[in-house]
């Protein structure tokens, strides 16, 4: 349980800055909407950026991690959930509260205002609280797609894996196209956590926690299907605090070349240090 309270004061203290790389260990699909179909494309086709790169949304990183930090604290229930958007077939339902140790709350944002909750009445929230996790668009690293993998693909640097729907009815195959970046392939992540009080110490074990509760889960769609496992290696953490910033003072190194397991052991072992100006 987070130590914040409503008088709890706001003021940049430092930046813990997480980089390293996830690596697909099955075939990911992060899909790119039907916007971009192309005759005798994909009918489900993966984002990529204005080079024609796959790519690994911040947003979705985010949205993802912060789903699993939700089931696994119990906050992913009615009487936790409100509606961002109750347009039918496109509901949306994420978990915010007005209680000021909220750490989901307290990590990712949120913003004042009436909120209708999914259990049933308003939630009336004056606690704006700013988000102190920032998620980056992760690229590609192109030399992960081996000249040995690309003979293989169906495009460059994508597959794409078909998939039959059976009705059980009338046993008629319904078949429909996933493309997918392989495995094997890694990403690039960034991740930027700013602690803005003591009181913080305690939202980069939060971090943590979600990134292993990800690898044991899945990314993006067809998860339940085979696609999107992933994991995270050769990760780096350091602090650059305030003189950092105003004095040009060095950053200091938390962690080198870790796996998430080594990661979430230095980060318990400093503790409240790990903030220490």
């Amino acid at each position: 349980m987070s130590a914040h309270t409503a008088q709890t004061e706001l003021k940049l203290i430092g930046k813990l800055i997480l980089e390293g790389e996830l690596r697909c260990e099955t075939g990911l699909h992060i899909g790119a909407g039907k916007g971009s179909l192309e005759i005798g494309g994909a009918d489900n086709p993966v984002v990529k950026d204005s080079h024609g790169r796959p790519y690994v949304p911040g947003s979705t990183l985010r949205g993802r991690i912060r789903a699993l930090l939700e089931q696994a604290t119990g906050a992913a229930v009615p009487s936790e959930l409100v509606y961002l958007s109750k347009r039918k077939g496109q509901e949306v339902r994420i978990h915010q509260s007005d209680r000021p140790d909220d750490e989901i709350c307290i990590l990712f944002g949120r913003s004042p205002g009436r909120m209708e909750k999914v259990g049933g009445g308003d939630l009336d929230s004056n606690h704006a609280t700013p988000a102190r996790l920032s998620v980056f668009d992760a690229p590609l690293v192109a030399e992960s797609i081996t000249p040995q993998m690309k003979e293989t693909l169906d495009d460059e640097l994508t597959e794409v894996k078909s998939e039959n729907a059976i009705d059980r009815i009338t046993s008629q195959a319904n078949p429909r196209t996933l493309e997918r970046v392989p495995a094997g392939a890694r990403f690039k992540v960034r991740f930027v956590l700013d602690i803005l009080c003591p009181e913080d110490a305690v939202l980069p074990g939060v971090l943590v926690q979600g990134l292993r509760l990800l690898e044991d889960d899945t990314l993006g769609g067809g998860g339940s299907r085979g696609s999107g496992r992933v994991s995270f290696s050769d990760l780096k953490l350091v602090w650059r605090g305030q003189d950092f910033y105003a004095a040009g003072a060095a950053e200091k190194e938390i962690a080198s070349g870790a796996d998430l397991a080594g990661l979430q052991s230095k980060v318990r072992e400093a503790g409240e240090g790990l903030i220490a100006a």
